[in-house]
């Protein structure tokens, strides 16, 4: 199984990435309404999913993938500690901040949510959630960066993303405000 996405890998990168990011992310919302909005699982809210799922597709996944291509050209491969370090130090101060705003801006805009809401829900949740990243994915981010080769640095980060994008989904989805119900 590992040859075979070896080769799918080695003849089409970026949607290869692309497919599994998506595939990810999607799972990882799945889990979240399941786990934490305790919707059985044939209630889940599809059209949800698939707004978490085309975001990793369409967007994350090539991100990513072209990502760590220009942290490999701008600083060289991995193999050596102040390498990994810068790379983790642009991506946390660049890339990081960057994805979470338009993950917390693009899910309430496909939601049909006006943008008001949308820039409403990017204040009350995006320093809570970019804390959370920096508490997490520096650490993921350095091992990555040292130990992993570039073609497999999308997987390794999406396979630590599962439970990463349960937590991303779960604040993108919920309600800008605590005081849903009315008194």
């Amino acid at each position: 199984m590992l040859r075979a996405y070896r080769k799918i890998l080695e003849k089409h990168p970026i949607v290869t990435q692309a497919v599994q990011t998506g595939f990810l992310m999607g799972a990882g919302d799945v889990i979240a309404q399941v786990t934490l909005d305790k919707k059985p699982l044939l209630a889940i809210d599809v059209r949800r999913t698939g707004t978490f799922t085309a975001i990793g597709f369409f967007y994350l996944g090539p991100s990513l993938r072209l990502w760590y291509g220009t942290l490999q050209r701008l600083f060289g491969t991995g193999g050596q500690p102040k390498v990994a370090l810068k790379k983790v130090v642009m991506d946390q101060v660049l890339f990081a901040p960057a994805v979470l705003a338009s993950i917390l801006t693009i899910v309430p805009l496909a939601n049909g949510q006006s943008l008001n809401e949308a820039k409403e829900k990017l204040g009350k949740e995006y320093w809570p959630v970019l804390k959370a990243n920096y508490q997490i994915w520096p650490w993921v981010q350095i091992a990555n960066f040292y130990w992993v080769p570039l073609q497999y640095q999308v997987l390794v980060v999406q396979v630590v993303a599962l439970f990463w994008n349960v937590f991303v989904s779960w604040k993108a989805n919920s309600p800008v405000t605590d005081n849903t119900k009315e008194k």
